[in-house]
C-alpha cells in the first residue's frame, strides 16, 4: 500500500496544549501557561529546521523523510531541551534549534528503523513507514535521517558531535542486546536497564547534556543535565512498556501486546515471572516463548501479569526514577521553567498515552 507524504506540519499548529497535558498535566498546564507562547515559538522554529534539511534529489525519498517526520507524536525532546536551555538562563533559544532538529531527527530514524525490524503495521494511528513506502525505501530513508541529522549537529564542536555519535552507537548497541535477549525471562533486570539505558535514555541524556555545554554551564551541570535526562528517559520506557499491556490502542496509535509479541522481556514480564510461582509461573513462561500468539495467548499472558500484581510495582519504579531525575535539578535555579522539567519528569510516568 502506498500513501501520499503527509504535509508537514505547520509550525504555528503545533498542539503545545497537548504535549504539556500530556506530560505535566492540565493543573500544572495552567500554572505554566505564561511560559506557553515562547515554547510555541521555539518548538515551530525547531520543527521548520528540521524540516528545512529533508529535501533529497530523489522526491520519492524526500517523501519518505517527511512522512517519517510528519507523523505528530508529543515532540518531548525539543521541548525538554528548549524548557533546559531556558531554565539555564537563555532568553533566545536559537542556538540550540539545529541541535533539537538533530535529536529529533535521530529518534524518528530510530522509530522506522524499530518498525522494520518489528514489522510493525502501524505508527501513531496511521501506516508505518514500511507500510506506506515499502520496505527497502524506509530503510533507506531512516539512513538518511541519520545523515541529515548529523548535517545539523555539524554546526557545533566536536565535542556536542561526539556527545550525538555516543548516543546512536548506544542505540545500535542497545537494539543487538535487546535481540539478544528475545523471549528469554531469564535475562533479569540488569539486561532490560542496560537495554532501555541505551535504546532510550542515552539519546535524552545526550541532548541534555548538550544543550548545558551549549550554555556555557559548568561541567558539574553539564552531567547533571544528563542525568535527569537518563533518569527520565528510563521513567518514559518504563510507563511505555506498561502502557503496551494497559494503554489504549487508539490513542497510542498502535494495537497492544507488542513486547509479548516481539518477545521482548520488559520490566512488566520480569515483574510477572519473578512474582508468580508453580504452574502459573511455567505457564507464563511457555506464552512468552511462543514465536506466534494467538489472541487468546496475549490475553492469557495479560491475566497473569494481573495475577502477580506486576502493575502496582512497575508504576512504582517508573515513579522512582521520575523523583531520581527531579533530584538531578536541585543545582538550577528554582524558575518556573525548572518546575516544568520537573512536572515532566513526572508526567514520564504517569502519562496514559
Amino acid at each position: 500500500m502506498t500513501v501520499p507524504a503527509a504535509p508537514a506540519s505547520e509550525p504555528g499548529e503545533l498542539p503545545l496544549d497537548v504535549i504539556l497535558s500530556q506530560t505535566v498535566g492540565t493543573e500544572f498546564q495552567s500554572q505554566l501557561a505564561e511560559l506557553v507562547p515562547l515554547l510555541v515559538r521555539d518548538l515551530a522554529d525547531i520543527d521548520r529546521r528540521m524540516h528545512e534539511v529533508l529535501g533529497a534529489t530523489y522526491p520519492r525519498l524526500t517523501d519518505a523523510a517527511t512522512y517519517a517526520c510528519s507523523a505528530g507524536g508529543k515532540r518531548v525532546r525539543p521541548v525538554l531541551m528548549a524548557a533546559l536551555h531556558r531554565a539555564l538562563g537563555a532568553t533566545d533559544t536559537r542556538p540550540v534549534h539545529s541541535l533539537a532538529a538533530a535529536f529529533q531527527l535521530i529518534h524518528t530514524a530510530t522509530l522506522v528503523h524499530d518498525d522494520v525490524i518489528d514489522h510493525a503495521e502501524m505508527r501513531r494511528g496511521r501506516p508505518s513507514l514500511p507500510q506506506a513506502f515499502g520496505l527497502p525505501l524506509a530503510i533507506v530513508a531512516g539512513d538518511y535521517l541519520f545523515v541529515r541529522a548529523f548535517e545539523l549537529a555539524s554546526e557545533y564542536p566536536r565535542s556536542i558531535i561526539m556527545r550525538c555519535g555516543e548516543a546512536c552507537a548506544d542505540l545500535v548497541e542497545g537494539e543487538v542486546l535487546q535481540e539478544s535477549g528475545r523471549f528469554d525471562l531469564t535475562t533479569g533486570r540488569e539486561h532490560y536497564y542496560r537495554v532501555i539505558e541505551r535504546k532510550t535514555a542515552a539519546i535524552v541524556a545526550a541532548a541534555l547534556g548538550s544543550v548545558a555545554e551549549i550554555q556555557g554551564a559548568p561541567v558539574t551541570v553539564q552531567d547533571a543535565a544528563a542525568a535527569y535526562g537518563r533518569s527520565l528517559g528510563i521513567a518514559f520506557q518504563i510507563r511505555d512498556d506498561l502502557l503496551d499491556v494497559y494503554g489504549d490502542s487508539d490513542v497510542l496509535g498502535k494495537p497492544l501486546y507488542g513486547d509479548f509479541r516481539e518477545g521482548n522481556p520488559t520490566l512488566v514480564g520480569l515483574e510477572t515471572y519473578e512474582g508468580l510461582d508453580g504452574n502459573r509461573r511455567a505457564e507464563f513462561e511457555r506464552l512468552f516463548g511462543l514465536r506466534r500468539k494467538q489472541p487468546g495467548d496475549l490475553l492469557r499472558l495479560r491475566a497473569l501479569v494481573d495475577a502477580a500484581g506486576a502493575p502496582e510495582r512497575v508504576a512504582a519504579v517508573a515513579r522512582q526514577w521520575a523523583e531520581r531525575a527531579i533530584r538531578s535539578l536541585e543545582g538550577l535555579p528554582p524558575t518556573p521553567y525548572r518546575l516544568l522539567l520537573e512536572e515532566m519528569a513526572r508526567g514520564a510516568a504517569e502519562r496514559r498515552f
